[in-house]
């Protein structure tokens, strides 16, 4: 499987299942797209999230209580046509149903009972995997172990954490000083290499973590070394 970034801006995301692995893969999606939520009963974090209409840019939480079986998912797939479609039900029969009926639909599908790594050769193409995530201002990593073991991706996560402290205010001050370069004209491989030594300077980087502008005397430091030498 090859991990890639989707835009859910104004998209739907069918979550079918209300109970704590439904509420955790809509709260991954909430700030992001309209969930729509079917179950017969809803764990305390979705109720929550639905119950939030203070906003904070979310496009809405729908909690719709019903109860799916097999024959029924391909209706409210086309009912509510989804981005994507999760299937978080205790039921692995209703799961499969749903994963093949998105398949058949074109529409991605996060079914959260089995793995979706490469031992599972049968799956359908447009199966994807939910990942992990650490954000840091606009750099985000994403890290999954196929669906084998989400405690080691937790772990992983905590650790990555750590790792990249800083790395959004590194983002927005090295693209500023990218385009800065760019409109003084100076030489592509010149700019790339300007730009390699701030994002590798410890120096900026301890400077960063006193404010941008200590940031920013210290890139720029790095920068005039680099263009005068």
């Amino acid at each position: 499987m090859i991990p890639l970034y989707h835009d859910f801006t104004d998209e739907t995301v069918l979550v079918v299942g209300g109970g704590a692995v439904g509420a955790r893969k809509a709260s991954r999606f909430a700030d992001e797209a309209r969930i729509v939520a079917v179950s017969p009963a809803f764990d305390d974090r979705l109720l929550e999230l639905a119950a939030d209409d203070n906003g904070g840019g979310r496009s809405g939480v729908d909690l719709v209580r019903a109860a799916p079986d097999a024959d029924a998912v391909g209706d409210w797939i086309d009912r509510v046509a989804p981005a994507l479609v999760v299937a978080a039900t205790d039921d692995a029969a209703v799961n499969a149903a749903i994963e093949a009926a998105a398949g058949e639909r074109g529409i991605m599908v996060n079914r959260t009972d089995v793995s979706a790594g490469p031992e599972s050769d049968g799956r359908d193409a447009n199966s994807v995997i939910v990942p992990a995530t650490v954000d840091d201002g606009s750099v985000r990593v994403a890290l999954s172990t196929g669906g084998a073991s989400p405690a080691l991706a937790k772990a992983l996560r905590e650790r990555i954490e750590t790792e990249i402290e800083g790395a959004g205010a590194m983002a927005s001050l090295s693209g500023q000083l990218r385009a800065e370069l760019k409109a003084r004209g100076i030489a592509p491989e010149r700019r790339r290499e300007a730009i390699r030594r701030v994002v590798r300077s410890d120096g900026v980087w301890k400077a960063l973590q006193k404010g941008r502008s200590y940031g920013r005397e210290e890139a720029d430091s790095v920068i005039e070394e680099v263009l005068t030498r």
